[in-house]
């Protein structure tokens, strides 16, 4: 069984589906994220991440 990439927008308490898929991408990390374990997004730069580790890491790399 193949996995395939979702594209998604993301809102505030939720996100839209585009292409429908199992999993996104961390945008720090490159680790898969499945679309039911998706909890960290960022609306504004419309990017996913694994956990808050990576959401901890993107906010100081922003706020240099």
């Amino acid at each position: 069984m193949s996995e395939k990439k979702a594209k998604l927008i993301f809102k505030h308490n939720s996100f839209d589906i585009i292409e429908e898929g199992d999993y996104v991408l961390c945008a720090v990390s490159g680790k898969k994220i499945k679309l039911q374990d998706l909890n960290y997004w960022n609306v504004e730069l419309q990017e996913a991440y694994y956990s808050p580790a990576e959401v901890d890491e993107k906010y100081k790399k922003l706020n240099k």
